[in-house]
Formats: C-alpha cells, structure tokens, sequence
C-alpha cells in the first residue's frame, strides 16, 4: 500500500512539475512578447518625432535657402534635389552597408 501512495505522489509531483513549466513558459513568451511591443511602441514614438523635426528642419532650410537664391521654389528644389543624391547613395549601397545594419541589428534585437 505504502509503494502506491509513493507512486501517486511521485505522479502528482510530476503533474505539477509539469503545469509548473507550462506556466514558466506562458510567462517567458508574454515577457518576451511584451518587451518587443514596449519596444517597438517606444521606437515608433521616437520615429514620429525624428520625423516631425526633419520635416520641420527641411521646410526651414528650403525657405531660407529659397530667400538666398532669389524664388521660394528654388530652396525646395535644393532641398529635394539634395535628397534625390542622398536616397541614390542609400540605394545603391543598399546591398552592403544597410542591409548589415538592418540584419545585425534583427538578430541582436532576437538574441537579446
């Protein structure tokens, strides 16, 4: 009698061992899931006000730029044109330079 009561105990140990673990892993992929959206949710914020300042910054530099050469649309020109050389430069390094960035930072944001 006394070998069975050790073996349901030995089986009820195992049982809660097992829903011990189950929960242990629910919590690790809601933390795991949880850091990801803060930090995608912070990231996203920071994105929308670089943004803002940019284009702020952008429409100031083509309104003084368009004071210097004479006509406002010369300044906006300016501006777009020398954002026309900079996406040209971005995309033909795409392959190399950005695409390890983009990668690297992934995996590390994975492994972490």
């Amino acid at each position: 009698m006394e070998e069975k009561s050790s073996f349901e105990a030995l089986l009820e140990r195992a049982e809660d061992y097992t829903k011990t673990s189950v929960e242990l892993i629910k919590l690790k992929a809601v933390d795991k899931f949880s850091d990801g959206a803060s930090s995608a949710a912070s990231k996203i914020i920071a994105m929308f006000f670089f943004v803002f300042f940019f284009l702020m910054l952008s429409i100031g530099l083509s309104l003084l730029l368009g004071e210097v050469l004479g006509k406002i649309w010369y300044g906006f020109m300016a501006v777009a044109g020398l954002y026309g050389i900079l996406f040209a430069v971005l995309f033909f390094a795409r392959q190399n330079w950005l695409k390890k960035l983009v990668g690297n930072s992934i995996i590390k944001s994975m492994l972490n």
